[in-house]
């Protein structure tokens, strides 16, 4: 008796609004990596434009072509589910992509600067393959492998890009950061 009370108590707050499911959860989801995948398209020449190295712009572009292809395969996505391709402002990626730009703004000309570059671009990779891994998820709950298979293809290369970037970072631009430091220092 106490949980029947307690569902109509529920229910009862909810008022008329429509029940919402996972399938909606998915969507808003997708809305929101969409957002957040158009944002990188505008945010990564600006990365390159910014890099000392050589190897880190390499990188950036590649990442742009691929996040280009990727947003194809978000319209893909919503054409399955059958909804137009529209993103969702995300909170989260707009504040990843202040951080770098402030990294941009306060590294410029030093050292530093590609570490800088590489961590956000790498904070970036890390939203996106929880976002992708929880979406390819979902779509398999929801029966939709199509959708499932293309969210996998980007999760597929979010971690390899996130991969190339660590090494990077450890094998060249740690390295030479930490060692242009330690040089202006000897040369003071």
């Amino acid at each position: 008796m106490a949980r029947r009370a307690k569902k109509a108590k529920s229910a009862a707050r909810r008022g008329n609004r429509p029940q919402k499911k996972l399938s909606d959860l998915f969507h808003e989801a997708l809305k929101d990596i969409y957002f957040a995948e158009n944002k990188i398209i505008k945010t990564l020449p600006k990365m390159a434009k910014a890099a000392q190295s050589k190897d880190l712009t390499a990188a950036f572009n590649k990442h742009l072509r691929e996040t280009q292809g990727q947003v194809k395969r978000l319209d893909r996505v919503f054409r399955i589910i059958g909804k137009p391709p529209r993103g969702k402002t995300c909170q989260a990626i707009n504040g990843i992509a202040d951080e770098g730009a402030e990294i941009m703004k306060e590294f410029r000309g030093m050292p530093a600067l590609d570490a800088g570059l590489v961590a956000a671009a790498q904070a970036v990779e890390h939203y996106e393959i929880s976002r992708y891994g929880t979406l390819r998820t979902w779509a398999e709950q929801l029966g939709m492998s199509d959708a499932a298979s293309l969210l996998q293809a980007t999760l597929d290369e979010e971690e390899a890009t996130d991969q190339a970037l660590t090494e990077l970072a450890t094998s060249v631009i740690n390295l030479e950061a930490e060692q242009e430091e330690e040089e202006q220092e000897e040369d003071a």
